[in-house]
């Protein structure tokens, strides 16, 4: 497993990137065929001091992407309790994965937009790809369900195209099927 840590307006010093390999060590216990591990520490100026430091966690194994964020007043504290979101979230997909044999082997990552205003308008300011992995529509829902996202972007076998399955306001989830015209 590879373990990335960032810091983000926060100074990752010794202790606290030993502090953090400690913490995020024991996670391939549970999760053996963990490849990267990524630790995003960072610190915010905000009126609330609750909510000062963040910390976020991306686990990529070969089967799923998991992500987890926590914010609070203390840096330590905030690693103490992403790292017990993350195992929740690792204890949620072993139990999906067992109770459903057959998983796709590519990896899916979410598409993430973020859009900038300026005079002339709104405008492209970034550009993200991603493997699109092929997998049943059930399966895009608990990724999706996974990555905490509202929505996500697979390659349907079945009709051969991309397709959009996402979280509806009354709770139920939608499929977008998208047509050449």
């Amino acid at each position: 497993m590879s373990l990335i840590i960032q810091g983000k307006n926060i100074e990752v010093t010794d202790w606290l990137r030993q502090y953090v390999e400690k913490k995020v060590g024991r996670l391939d216990r549970y999760l053996p065929d963990i490849q990267e591990t990524r630790v995003e520490l960072s610190a915010h100026r905000t009126k609330s001091a609750q909510d000062r430091y963040v910390a976020q966690i991306t686990l990529r194994a070969n089967r799923a992407i998991l992500r987890a964020e926590e914010r609070s007043h203390d840096i330590f504290a905030a690693i103490d309790t992403v790292v017990d979101k993350i195992y929740r979230q690792i204890d949620r997909y072993k139990g999906r994965r067992w109770r459903k044999r057959g998983y796709a082997e590519a990896e899916p990552v979410p598409l993430e937009e973020e859009a900038a205003e300026e005079e002339e308008g709104p405008r492209i300011v970034r550009v993200k790809r991603f493997a699109v992995t092929p997998m049943d529509p059930e399966e895009a829902i608990e990724q999706m369900e996974l990555l905490g996202h509202d929505f996500f972007i697979f390659y349907n076998p079945e009709d051969e195209a991309i397709n959009v399955v996402y979280r509806r306001a009354d709770g139920n989830y939608g499929l977008i099927q998208p047509e050449l015209v």
